[in-house]
């Protein structure tokens, strides 16, 4: 009978020393956290990130003032060739040709003035992701990397090639 009570100790005594450790280790810890005050730090940074930000833009101006955009010719719209290699009739500077871009982002991307190929193609992928993150998180998982080379694509008649293009990737992935 002894070993039956025996072996309720062997169990219960580790038990009780657990839980003991814990709520010690539990308070000790909390009681020796600190907070560290980082605010002056932040303030001061973030000043001079807005200070950088003025002088870039700054520069930006000045090189924008001083560049003279080159004038190119408006390559023409040939529709003919569009359907035979996409296999639908495609208006021009329909930004739905873009494989990812729908009737609404298309809107958005609209209302953000880029309305033509050749606008889309001279875009920055940040500034599409930009445009993507305006409309929500619903939006967010667009992956705009490929839309400025699939809007070029267009605005030069390569269609063929964006055929080609978006029938190896899916929804702009390998």
């Amino acid at each position: 009978m002894d070993f039956e009570n025996l072996n309720i100790w062997c169990w219960l005594v580790p038990a009780l020393v657990g839980i003991i450790s814990g709520i010690l280790g539990y308070l000790i810890g909390k009681g020796s956290s600190t907070t560290i005050d980082n605010s002056a730090d932040l303030k001061l940074l973030q000043d001079k990130n807005a200070k950088l930000q003025a002088d870039l833009d700054a520069c930006n101006d000045k090189v924008s003032a001083l560049s003279v955009a080159p004038v190119v010719a408006a390559i023409p719209f040939d529709a003919a060739a569009a359907k035979a290699a996409m296999g639908k009739t495609i208006k021009e500077d329909d930004l739905k040709v873009v494989e990812g871009i729908g009737p609404k982002i298309e809107g958005m991307f609209q209302d953000a003035g880029i309305s033509t190929w050749k606008a889309l193609s001279d875009t920055a992928v940040a500034k599409c992701q930009e445009i993507l993150n305006g409309g929500g998180e619903r939006y967010k998982v667009h992956d705009p990397a490929s839309w400025p080379m699939q809007a070029k694509m267009c605005y030069e008649g390569k269609w063929a090639e964006l055929a080609k293009w978006q029938d190896e990737h899916d929804h702009g992935k390998l």
